[in-house]
């Protein structure tokens, strides 16, 4: 999953940015309102998370920006602590939710996933199960019948972006614009190897391969 960390406060920045990776995020980083106001609605992101007080133009302005050209990507808000009426102008403009400063790195980690579930329809889960197969993203771990199965950080991620968009078609280039962020090589030759790996683990028929169109996750284990 790729995630957009708009915060100016340098400190603060590096140590989400270090967690979320951590946690198998393609993170990219922006300490300015006008780069966000462009770059948010160029990129393909699964979440934005957005501080309000920014340089160059405020947060509130750009997230209502993002709202008037359709950007549906759900937005997580980061506001001062007691500020209760930025979090509502904060909705108002479109926010999913809000997090105030200064919180615990689990709390921001639950947020997101919940906003992950919701966007792509899973808002009953608690966790992510399918077919079967319940993934641990707190230990980047998947079990089946009780059977833990181990993971490497690049199945984990690949695994997690399956799960999220089960019986859905994906391109290869679709997966390379999720996985990784803006900085790093991109070879669709990668997630094959991934596929492929995953596939020894939970059995062949888990991800189908649709010639020309990309992989499709089923849950069809062997």
């Amino acid at each position: 999953m790729r995630l957009l960390l708009v915060e100016d406060h340098v400190p603060l920045a590096d140590e989400l940015l270090a967690s979320l990776t951590r946690q198998g995020y393609a993170v990219d980083w922006l300490a300015d309102g006008r780069d966000a106001a462009y770059q948010g609605v160029s990129e393909p992101y699964d979440l934005i998370i957005l501080d309000l007080g920014l340089p160059g133009r405020p947060g509130l302005e750009v997230l209502r920006e993002w709202r008037g050209a359709g950007l549906s990507t759900p937005v997580l808000v980061l506001t001062a602590r007691g500020s209760w009426a930025e979090r509502i102008e904060g909705l108002k403009a479109g926010a999913d939710d809000y997090l105030s400063k200064p919180f615990h790195p689990e709390e921001l980690q639950l947020r997101i996933q919940a906003l992950l579930r919701r966007a792509n329809g899973l808002a009953n889960q608690p966790t992510l199960d399918a077919a079967g197969l319940q993934l641990d993203e707190a230990r980047q771990c998947v079990s089946r019948d009780g059977q833990v199965i181990e993971l490497t950080a690049a199945e984990f991620r690949l695994l997690r972006y399956f799960m999220l968009h089960s019986g859905k078609i994906l391109s290869k280039i679709q997966l390379n614009e999720h996985l990784y962020d803006g900085e790093s090589e991109r070879d669709s030759n990668v997630i094959e190897v991934h596929v492929n790996h995953l596939r020894r683990k939970l059995g062949r028929e888990v991800i189908e391969t649709r010639r020309g169109q990309g992989y499709r996750f089923t849950g069809d284990g062997l």
